[in-house]
Parts: structure tokens; C-alpha cells; sequence
């Protein structure tokens, strides 16, 4: 529902780097960790880091499943609307280019993201 600023990126980086940012708060390791970690997935699947399988592949690894947003209005469910009918819980959405975190509600990211349209979403457990 509410918007909160997040960047852990050591340099305070704002671009290129949405997978690892989400990543951090979801799986609470550090950047530079989240990083290592995919890198290692994307050499073993022959994929880039930031690529969908690649950072699905991981968080499957951590204890998320993954769920498809119903497409009955595929152009106007937000992610702010995502996370005010889910105000508990720990989930990481894709929009398609861009992933961000929600937990308890609150979306976390560099910018205000709350109007990207979520496509499909891994929560923390079943």
C-alpha cells in the first residue's frame, strides 16, 4: 500500500540492478551475496543473473513459490493494488522488466513503483 525507499546497492546505484535490490530484502542477504549467488545460477543455467529463469530458479531454491496473476484485467492491476489485497506476507513480483518486493503490504524499491502491472509473483512459503 505504502511506498518505502530501498537501495542497498553499496555504490547507491539506481539503475540495472531491480533483481538483486528485490532480492536482498526478500531472501535478507546482502547485495553483494545476492549477487555472487546469482551469478553462480546464471553460469550453471548458461543465463544472465538478471534474466526471469535465472532469479526464479533461485528464489524457488530459498522457499518461495511462484503464482500467475489471474489476467481478468491485465492492464489495471498495479502493484500498489497487489499489495493492499495482500497486507501480510513476503512476495517478490514481475512486471516483466522490473521486480519488486513486497512485504507486509509495504512495496520497497528506488522509485515509486506502485502503478507497474504485475504479471506473476513468488511468496515466501506456500
Amino acid at each position: 500500500m505504502h511506498w518505502q525507499y530501498y537501495n542497498p546497492n553499496p555504490k547507491s546505484n539506481l539503475v540495472g540492478d531491480c533483481v538483486i535490490r528485490a532480492l536482498t530484502l526478500a531472501t535478507d542477504l546482502s547485495w553483494d551475496k545476492v549477487y555472487l549467488e546469482l551469478t553462480s545460477q546464471g553460469f550453471l543455467l548458461k543465463d544472465m543473473p538478471s534474466s526471469n529463469h535465472v532469479w526464479s530458479v533461485y528464489l524457488k531454491h530459498k522457499g518461495f513459490t511462484r503464482h500467475i496473476i489471474p489476467d481478468t484485467c491485465p492492464d489495471c492491476y498495479t502493484v500498489r493494488e497487489f499489495c493492499y489485497d495482500n497486507p501480510e506476507g513476503l512476495f517478490v513480483l514481475a512486471t516483466g522488466t522490473h521486480v519488486v518486493t513486497c512485504i507486509n503490504g509495504d512495496y520497497y524499491d528506488t522509485w515509486d513503483s506502485g502503478n507497474e502491472i504485475p504479471i506473476y509473483y513468488f511468496k515466501k512459503g506456500t
